[in-house]
């Protein structure tokens, strides 16, 4: 049975945990009916609208919606949409990368440049994958900003959205409620949820626009009952409005592109709401690790903090996995990430800290892409390093790396590729790897 939270309005209540679960929420004493959905008069002189995440009949574990009770309902918000310029921002299929050859590939960080920019005009799309009018695939991004998005409202009607800041905080005004984030906090925005991004100074992040089923928590199988990402660390904003009559610029992401219009007032007009469906936020070093006790390297899924699944059991749309502060502990075994070639795509970003399989090139705001079948794994230092280290118990602190993983094969975008961030010799790095091979001597 779904847990029904009833917080008190924002000033005395900003977030409510749990992931999955429904909720409820006020900002005005009542304005929530009882009892029922659609009441033929709304407190408040409110309207009723149903905001779904599933097909209506989604079985009950897998169905997704809520009700918002607000100002005027989103068609009241349509006025005639013309196309609006996209910038660097690109959607599966996108039909560039065609000619980048297949190989490891690594970036330096982007800097945020000078001259105002909001998040919608900031972000530069690195990869695409997948088919997002098939919904399936991602795309992944960097957000580079420095301009809050003042009377200027946003939805992605094709995507999921997980942002993940790496650089300043952003404030995310929904028509769920306000999130706060900050570089090692998550957030995920539902397919079809207004927001505006607002911040004080450049802000710098990675984003994940997921095409397909949305994210959930991933099976823990034998580990149990405990440990990973657990839900109650998931939270939800409580109600808030805006009741502002004055122009904003309405903008929707429709079939890969962007379309803009305006409007007499803000959309974020929900006074009251009860759901599941809706934003919220994660810390990311509220993540249980678990790892191996005595030798041998686990496979990257277990530091999975969020899963979104496709049509073939056990293979992701997505991944979302996080490599945090943990320990290492294992005997007689190459702690790094091992040498490998993977089924699975890896697109992997650096929030903070250093990143143990690349302690000297891997730089914090910075990305790597080793794609569906191609290899990879440690460059020469940390292989040599680890192969001789004293192998005592050892903690890693002060780190979050991330990956976005998915099942396709990502294409980099004509502006990834020219970048001149693009580290164009870490293509070779494996080269440095010398030969140890010695058929007279099992001793390495």
């Amino acid at each position: 049975m779904n847990l029904l939270h009833r917080p008190a309005a924002l000033d005395t209540a900003r977030y409510m945990s749990g992931f999955g679960n429904g909720f409820e929420t006020e900002a005005l004493p009542g304005a929530l009916p009882v009892g029922r959905n659609s009441p033929q008069r709304c407190a408040y002189g409110l309207y009723a609208e149903q905001l779904s995440g599933s097909p209506f009949t989604a079985p009950r574990t897998s169905n997704e919606r809520s009700w918002l009770y607000r100002i005027r309902p989103t068609v009241a918000h349509w006025g005639t949409m013309r196309p609006a310029d996209a910038g660097f921002w690109r959607s599966a299929p996108s039909g560039e990368g065609a000619d980048v050859p297949p190989a490891p590939m690594r970036w330096a960080p982007v800097p945020v440049r000078e001259g105002a920019a909001s998040f919608l005009q900031g972000i530069h799309t690195v990869t695409t994958a997948g088919d997002a009018g098939a919904m399936a695939g991602m795309a992944a991004s960097l957000w580079l900003c420095n301009r809050s998005m003042e009377d200027e409202v946003f939805w992605n009607a094709d995507a999921e959205m997980l942002l993940v800041p790496q650089d300043g905080a952003l404030l995310l005004r929904t028509e769920f409620g306000r999130i706060d984030l900050s570089p090692g906090e998550v957030a995920v925005i539902p397919r079809g949820v207004k927001f505006a991004a607002d911040v004080d100074g450049p802000s710098r992040g990675y984003l994940c626009e997921n095409y397909g089923g949305a994210f959930t928590l991933p099976e823990r199988g034998p580990i149990g009952a405990n440990c990973l990402a657990n839900p109650r660390d998931f939270l939800c904003p409580v109600a808030h409005y805006e009741d502002r009559e004055m122009p904003h610029r309405l903008v929707v992401k429709w079939g890969g592109r962007l379309w803009e219009t305006e409007i007499g007032w803000s959309p974020l007009d929900v006074v009251a709401w009860h759901g599941n469906y809706a934003p919220y936020k994660y810390d990311l070093r509220r993540f249980s690790p678990v790892g191996p006790l005595l030798f041998d390297h686990a496979d990257p899924s277990i530091f999975t903090v969020l899963t979104a699944p496709s049509e073939t059991p056990g293979t992701a749309n997505i991944d979302f996995v996080i490599f945090p502060d943990r320990w290492l502990v294992a005997e007689n075994t190459f702690r790094p990430p091992w040498y490998h070639m993977n089924v699975m795509s890896e697109f992997m970003g650096l929030i903070y800290g250093q990143y143990d399989a690349k302690p000297e090139g891997f730089k914090p705001g910075g990305i790597s892409l080793h794609n569906q079948m191609l290899p990879h794994g440690p460059d020469v230092d940390a292989f040599e390093g680890a192969s001789r280290a004293d192998l005592k118990p050892h903690k890693l602190e002060g780190t979050m790396a991330f990956m976005f993983e998915t099942r396709f094969a990502q294409r980099v975008t004509d502006w990834a590729a020219g970048l001149p961030q693009r580290e164009r010799s870490y293509e070779h790095y494996g080269h440095a790897l010398r030969r140890h091979f010695d058929p007279t001597s099992r001793e390495a």
